[in-house]
């Protein structure tokens, strides 16, 4: 009998002590991070405990896994690995007034299975000395033979230009969509290699005049050493916008785990993420845009210009990834 309870007492203890935290995995490698966990934990008294790795290794870590996963929270970027992780069915709906309330249908899964956390523009830097430098309307331009020998972008395996193309897809069908990443192959003024942040230097070097990227890179650029400062006093950056659309965002997102063993304490932490005071801690500390419409953009990015979000869905761009693989295969877009 002593033995039997014993026990009990044990897993009482466990039990409670399970409650009192929540396991993230996290393809997120940012101190900002760090800093919002640490002010949740002072807030909740509840342990936030990550693993990080790269989305698709953490995918892999839960589909092996299985039901004993100790994940409760899985947080990365790009529509297309959040769709992949809700494709491998490891995510579950939840139910939040605060998330849908205070969250863009666009910026949510149409079932309730992830929220997105932070924006990022994918935009276009341009050599403050270029002809080009203020002329960038449309992304659809970036394939005009004018620009030959000018463009410079990252390689078609990034997760960032698959998104892109797959807004265009959704705005324009596959058939023109890949006629246009012909376009922007045959005026890129070196094949596709680095960075977004490597795309911005070469650009202030005048290797081409112009460079796609996602804007929080130039942020951390503009904060970085004498040298990246130097790089960004040289750029403009500029909105382009789809034609008859606006200017491509992609997001960071999270979602509760379909085996999660702290649900309640899963969407309590999600919430808190997109609490003011978080979303404000992302924004200035990583110049990504928030998603919460009270909070502040970070000063240095909003100085750059309004920006108008495209009218394609999150869900949408996920939808096309494959399509846009195919269509930047297709291209010759290396």
């Amino acid at each position: 009998m002593i033995k039997k309870l014993a026990l009990s007492t044990l897993v009482l203890a466990s039990s409670l002590f399970a409650s009192n935290e929540v396991n993230v995995y996290s393809s997120r490698h940012y101190d900002t991070d760090k800093t919002i966990h640490k002010m949740f934990e002072e807030k909740t008294g509840i342990k936030v405990k990550v693993i990080q790795d790269n989305a698709d290794a953490l995918i892999k870590r839960m589909q092996s896994e299985g039901k004993n996963s100790p994940a409760d929270v899985f947080i990365t970027v790009d529509a297309a690995r959040i769709q992949r992780v809700k494709e491998n069915n490891l995510f579950q709906a939840i139910e939040s007034e605060y998330l849908t309330k205070n969250i863009d249908s666009k910026l949510r899964d149409k079932d309730n299975q992830w929220f997105a956390l932070t924006k990022r523009a994918r935009v276009v830097v341009v050599r403050k000395d270029s002809p080009l430098a203020n002329g960038i309307k449309t992304y659809e331009e970036l394939a005009d033979p004018k620009y030959k020998n000018q463009i410079m972008v990252r390689s078609s395996s990034n997760v960032y230009n698959q998104s892109l193309m797959a807004a265009m897809i959704a705005h324009h069908g596959i058939e023109d969509a890949t006629k246009w990443a012909k376009g922007v192959v045959a005026n890129m003024a070196r094949d596709p290699k680095g960075s977004d942040r490597n795309q911005a230097k070469a650009v202030a070097a005048g290797i081409g005049s112009t460079a796609i990227m996602n804007t929080y890179y130039v942020g951390k650029l503009a904060v970085s050493n004498d040298s990246d400062k130097e790089v960004v006093s040289k750029l403009n950056v500029l909105f382009p916008k789809f034609e008859n659309g606006g200017t491509h965002v992609n997001i960071s997102a999270a979602g509760v785990t379909k085996t999660s063993k702290n649900k309640a304490n899963a969407i309590k932490f999600i919430e808190f993420l997109l609490s003011k005071e978080a979303q404000e801690v992302y924004s200035k500390g990583n110049f990504e845009y928030p998603i919460l419409k009270e909070a502040q953009t970070a000063p240095l990015v909003a100085s750059w210009g309004d920006i108008q979000d495209d009218t394609v869905t999150i869900n949408d761009l996920g939808k096309y990834n494959t399509d846009a693989v195919k269509a930047l295969d297709i291209a010759g877009w290396k």
